[in-house]
């Protein structure tokens, strides 16, 4: 749960990129509103709106909607916890950026409006905490999901759908069906992104390109592996996201 504040857009020369990192995303924007790219989709959040953004596998391009004061209160959820605060389907949400009231009826439109009421910070995250907490109690933990859930982060997105197959009894058809109720995505793409996040927190926390490319083949078959994930998360280049890094951009690395 963190704070991020500005006094405007940023400049137009630095990237407003947000690059993948597993989590799920609750998002109120308690002053101004924001404007996001995600693919080909163009989304628009203004001010007091409450929104929860599903898993993100593609580079998002994130502004001010008004070059003006801004506050934006975000709550991340990681894929071993966020199945538990709301019942939806979040295949529906992938890649997509809903308000939380057509997700989940009336408890969120209230909320929604108690937040708008609220004039100091501490007192919506008060709010925010509160609801949540409510949510969780009403969900209970999948043990196999959340098996499969620590074994891709223990492994940093290395391990296969055949391993798991075989660590837990399930088949990979029955996995992934089990991943997409949970979560909007299967296993195999959830590695990707584990094993991506930890080469991109290295570049937002500004260890040297050089020491992190002796461990690429670690993780990719080749160079060209790595950079063809690199241009799918990013957009770009190693080169050309070097510098041009900000807070925004590392934001949700570096916490």
């Amino acid at each position: 749960m963190w704070v991020f504040e500005s006094t405007g857009r940023l400049p137009a020369q630095e990237r407003k990129l947000i690059v993948p990192n597993t989590n799920l995303k609750l998002t109120l924007t308690y002053r101004n509103g924001i404007t996001a790219r995600v693919g080909d989709k163009a989304f628009l959040q203004r001010e007091n709106e409450l929104t929860l953004t599903g898993l993100i596998d593609t580079p998002v391009i994130l502004d001010s909607y008004e070059d003006a004061q801004t506050g934006t209160i975000i709550i991340e959820f990681n894929p071993l916890g966020a199945y538990r605060f709301f019942r939806l389907r979040y295949t529906e949400v992938q890649n997509e950026i809903a308000d939380l009231s057509d997700l989940t009826g009336g408890g969120a439109e209230t909320l929604r409006s108690r937040l708008a009421e609220t004039g100091d910070i501490t007192g919506k995250l008060q709010l925010l905490q509160d609801f949540l907490i409510k949510q969780l109690e009403n969900n209970a933990a999948d043990p196999i999901y959340d098996h499969c859930i620590h074994r891709i982060t223990a492994t940093n997105g290395l391990i296969t759908v055949t391993q798991l197959e075989k660590e837990t009894g399930y088949s990979a058809r029955w996995l992934h069906r089990k991943f997409s109720e949970h979560l909007g995505t299967g296993a195999k793409n959830l590695a990707e992104i584990v094993r991506f996040k930890q080469f991109y927190q290295a570049y937002s926390t500004g260890i040297p390109p050089e020491m992190v490319k002796q461990y690429i083949y670690e993780y990719y078959y080749d160079q060209s592996h790595f950079l063809r994930a690199f241009r799918r998360f990013t957009g770009t280049t190693p080169t050309e996201l070097q510098n041009s890094m900000n807070e925004l951009s590392t934001r949700n690395y570096t916490s």
